[in-house]
């Protein structure tokens, strides 16, 4: 790539290129479904749900599904159009302009980056619990140890083969999913009924605590629209990767809504258990006479984390790639290797960046640092979903291809967006989330600062977006 001040960028057919049309439509679902990672939501995340919900859980989670259908569905229709591993970075920046496309991908990176920070934390949480099923506790080592060991093999495959690193992630997701679906048929079996009259009667449901759940409903969901990261390396991109985001977000919504439904069954109703737990379902095999499988379900959660992981590596360095390649960032950002044929100086800063972070946040405690960015990483993802929303009728509306009922799905998901950003803030919540809209916030405005210098420097520089650097 060359290109000085004030001049397109332009790229040489020398230059090593990413893999194109090496992935499959189920490697690409598999990307989505890791980024998910739906096994934490029953092993970890759905306590907060569960809290305010009680036994309208269910449909929070279902409530939820339908509102991220509409969110998919505005993300399929710019993916058709737009098949680049810039993806939302390219989506926004061609139709609201070059610096609301360089926020987009700001707060894209800072969620892919501070979700995988947040997996990495599990991760030696879930080790430990594995170990400490087995009567191994005191072999279990220090978080510290644990991290750059952990992140060093999400390095290594994500840097060597996109194809072999989407497989791994959907192969062990599929497991551990697999896992937790087989450990929830035991658990009916031994209840004896699927029917739930309290959760059944939707007059008694509580539906101001369904209300006040569904912000950490659909926190359960960020990641499905992953795979259009890597819509590059896709085979027929412009099919495959609506239909993989379509899908996982159906499919995982399901999931949570059959799962939640069936804890809250087997719990007996006593949904405060499941919201004062820090291992929900852990606690429920116990509860069912079935502790030996509390490990099993903790080895469900560790492999979902690094699938999760791994797939927020690969989504945050395609984006940093397609950024570096139009010098929105630095440019050997923007370089692939010669023979892996991956974005490796992408990925290896993405992993540093995660390594970096992950270590400097375990003095206020792992727990707490799951929370923060975990949360943090919500907050990047609901700012690009809504912008999404918001532009996909305007990029059909230039082609001519708008129609009335696509305007009308776009409306719907600004709205549940916007309700659920409203709900993530306020009420405010405890420290130290109240100080995640700030924290994002000073995050976007070192980022706005940066490119606004940019456009000073190189005035030209950030027109670049116009053109597809990519084809």
């Amino acid at each position: 790539m060359s290109g000085s001040a004030g001049n397109p960028v332009t790229l040489t057919a020398a230059q090593p290129q990413l893999r194109q049309s090496t992935l499959s439509q189920a490697e690409s679902l598999g990307q989505s479904i890791a980024n998910i990672a739906p096994t934490l939501t029953p092993a970890l995340n759905i306590s907060v749900v569960a809290g305010l919900a009680g036994s309208g859980s269910w449909l929070a989670y279902l409530i939820a599904t339908i509102g991220m259908m509409f969110v998919a569905a505005n993300i399929g229709a710019l993916a058709r159009r737009h098949p680049q591993s810039g993806s939302y970075f390219l989506y926004i920046g061609r139709n609201f302009g070059p610096f609301t496309g360089a926020m987009t991908g700001a707060a894209m990176i800072s969620a892919y980056l501070f979700t995988a920070v947040a997996v990495t934390l599990a991760f030696t949480l879930f080790l430990g619990s594995v170990l400490s099923s087995m009567g191994l506790a005191g072999f279990a080592p220090p978080a510290w140890v644990l991290i750059p060991i952990f992140v060093g093999i999400v390095w290594c495959a994500g840097y060597r083969d996109i194809k072999l690193s989407s497989r791994v992630a959907l192969v062990l997701e599929g497991l551990s999913v697999g896992i937790i679906v087989l450990i929830t048929a035991v658990i009916v079996m031994r209840h004896g009924t699927v029917i739930d009259p309290t959760q059944l009667d939707l007059s008694r449901l509580p539906y101001g605590g369904v209300m006040s759940a569904l912000a950490f409903a659909v926190f359960s969901f960020v990641g499905f629209e992953s795979a259009a990261t890597l819509a590059k390396e896709t085979r027929s991109a412009h099919i495959a990767i609506p239909r993989a985001i379509m899908i996982s977000a159906a499919g995982v919504g399901v999931f949570f809504v059959v799962l939640t439904y069936f804890m809250v069954l087997a719990m007996g109703g006593d949904t405060a258990a499941i919201a004062g737990s820090g291992a929900p379902f852990a606690d429920l095999t116990t509860k069912m006479g079935l502790g030996w499988m509390a490990g099993i379900v903790y080895f469900s959660a560790l492999i979902s984390g690094f699938a999760c992981a791994l797939a927020c590596i690969n989504a945050a360095s395609r984006l940093v790639y397609s950024m570096g390649r139009y010098q929105f960032i630095g440019q050997s950002l923007g370089t692939v290797h010669d023979r892996h044929q991956t974005p490796h100086v992408a990925v290896t800063v993405c992993c540093g960046i995660t390594l970096v972070i992950s270590l400097a946040v375990l003095p206020i405690g792992i727990l707490d640092a799951f929370g923060l960015t975990g949360t943090l990483g919500t907050m990047g993802f609901l700012f690009v979903y809504l912008l999404v929303c918001l532009v996909a009728p305007v990029d059909l509306r230039r082609t001519g291809q708008l129609l009335p009922r696509q305007a009308i799905v776009a409306g719907i998901g600004v709205l549940l967006v916007g309700f659920v950003m409203v709900g993530s803030v306020y009420p405010v919540p405890p420290a130290p989330f109240n100080l995640v809209p700030y924290l994002f916030g000073l995050y976007m405005a070192a980022a706005a600062v940066w490119f606004l210098i940019l456009r000073q420097r190189r005035p030209g520089l950030l027109e670049t977006i116009e053109h597809d650097l990519e084809t």
